[in-house]
């Protein structure tokens, strides 16, 4: 599915003046915890030793490398040696969280109180004078069944920094004219580990042209049948769509070099429909439902997006437009005391038709209604089209501005049970406060029209994610609730 698997190590430490039986003790329990309460994540506890030197840590550094482990947990069973344990952190090549062991009893103070909760504070100093990035939970000290639940909300943060340092980026062509707002300034993605091979789209078309007579085409044909069922209202327009499939999904292996996983950025008009006569939204559907994000019009920052939202998810996740407003007289008749939102709540994604057909509540194989506006339709079918499937949503986006500075938007919501009456993938969303949050950080912070849609909450690790990787936190917007004044917010209205 085009993402990694992470396998965390548990390391447990101590300060060598505390008793080491509350670090050996402590992490038995947590390795129990996660047994009992996440049966299905995958760690790995380091028995070489409790962590109490350097020698120690070097040993554990070691013992974790040869068990494949490609995420890193130090674990405070005791005050912890601040030294020894960011030295680990340091030389794990991988992502890494820090947690600490609570008190489990009052009849413990004595002999076996561990003061994890002041050693937390040590590690964290001590991390940052190493330049040490490690995720730290909101409340990073508890006891065993505690910090087995805050090991399991790092794991796909865990997943997602894996991925980004494995992930190469193909893209094609340059943004369509009057889409400088998908701008794609290069330099940040290099710094979160993410490689780009640009190329032009006459590259494309040439290679498609080679997959004419391509014997792997009448598979693929039927399993598009198959996955369209009645929706399939262009059957005419199949063989070259399976033919454009086949061409990206080989690019993707000739091309990916030493990089693990892909995503790819695709132009899709004002010539690619005249020349390969149709569009390829469906294709970019097929290619994010197996776990191959393709964003529209060549934005790299909404390809980038895309991904990162389904190796958190572990689903499909799709690009839309932030389009048009939900009409008064929809809004009245359809949502307006039914469900708990203010016509500004309310807006409709869309896009032409690169939505998952799993992610749609019906679907129909059509025509860019857009673009046959001024084209032969003929030469427009490729979308597949219909309203996606209601229920909770994260509207979100990663994006570097003009002068290559990160920036990131995250706002949960749903999509309504509403019927759209309009073309193309697209559903009525609702997000708290979101005529504010359109305003005050889509408007104001510059962001583009397109926005990355995860099918189901997923703000708390967008966020952590996001910081992990080098977002400032005041650079990452999110819908504030009402009263919660953004900074350019008039506070006479």
């Amino acid at each position: 599915m085009n993402r990694p698997s992470e396998k965390i190590g548990i390391v447990a430490v101590s300060r060598d003046c505390f008793p080491e039986s509350l670090s050996v003790n402590r992490r038995a329990n947590l390795m129990k915890a996660l047994r009992t309460r996440h049966p299905k994540l995958d760690v790995y506890e380091c028995p070489i030793c409790i962590v109490e030197s350097e020698l120690h840590m070097v040993q554990a550094l070691d013992d974790i490398k040869k068990a494949g482990c490609n995420a890193l947990v130090v674990y405070l069973g005791n005050f912890g040696p601040e030294i020894s344990e960011t030295l680990l952190a340091k030389h794990f090549d991988g992502p890494k969280m820090f947690i600490a062991a609570a008190e489990e009893s009052g009849q413990y103070l004595q002999d076996n109180r561990g003061d994890a909760y002041c050693g937390m504070l040590n590690a964290s100093y001590n991390l940052k004078l190493r330049g040490v990035k490690a995720y730290i939970p909101e409340y990073p000290v508890g006891d065993a069944d505690d910090c087995a639940d805050m090991i399991a909300q790092f794991a796909p943060i865990a997943r997602t920094i894996i991925a980004l340092n494995n992930l190469k980026i193909i893209s094609f062509g340059p943004r369509p004219l009057n889409f400088l707002a998908c701008n794609a300034p290069i330099h940040q993605l290099y710094q979160l580990g993410v490689e780009i091979e640009e190329n032009s789209e006459l590259d494309l078309f040439e290679a498609y042209n080679k997959h004419a007579n391509d014997p792997r085409i009448a598979e693929v044909v039927a399993d598009m049948e198959q996955e369209l069922g009645k929706g399939n209202k262009k059957p005419e327009i199949l063989e070259k769509l399976a033919c454009y499939e086949l061409t990206l999904k080989d690019w993707i292996e000739e091309h990916k070099g030493y990089r693990e996983y892909v995503a790819i950025a695709g132009k899709c008009w004002p010539a690619f429909q005249t020349q390969f006569g149709f569009v390829p939204c469906y294709v970019n559907s097929r290619l994010t439902k197996q776990g191959i994000p393709v964003s529209c019009e060549v934005d790299i920052y909404g390809c980038l997006s895309e991904y990162i939202g389904a190796v958190i998810s572990e689903d499909a996740v799709t690009l839309l437009d932030i389009n048009n407003t939900v009409p008064k007289d929809l809004y009245s008749e359809d949502i307006q005391d039914k469900y708990n939102y203010l016509l500004q709540d309310t807006f409709m994604g869309f896009h032409c038709g690169n939505t998952p057909s799993n992610k749609l509540a019906f679907c129909e194989m059509k025509y860019q209604k857009i673009m046959a506006r001024s084209l032969p339709v003929e030469v427009t079918n490729g979308t597949l089209e219909g309203d996606i499937v209601p229920g909770e949503i994260t509207f979100y986006r990663l994006q570097s501005t003009s002068d290559s500075k990160l920036r990131a938007y995250i706002a949960e919501g749903e999509v309504l049970p509403v019927a759209t009456r309009s073309f193309g993938s697209i559903g009525v969303f609702a997000i708290k406060e979101m005529g504010r949050f359109y305003r005050h950080v889509l408007i104001e912070k510059n962001f583009p029209h397109h926005g990355a849609v995860a099918f189901g909450h997923y703000g708390k690790t967008l966020y952590e994610v996001f910081k992990y990787i080098g977002v400032p936190v005041e650079e990452i917007g999110y819908n504030r609730p009402a009263g919660d004044r953004y900074p350019t917010e008039n506070p006479f209205e």
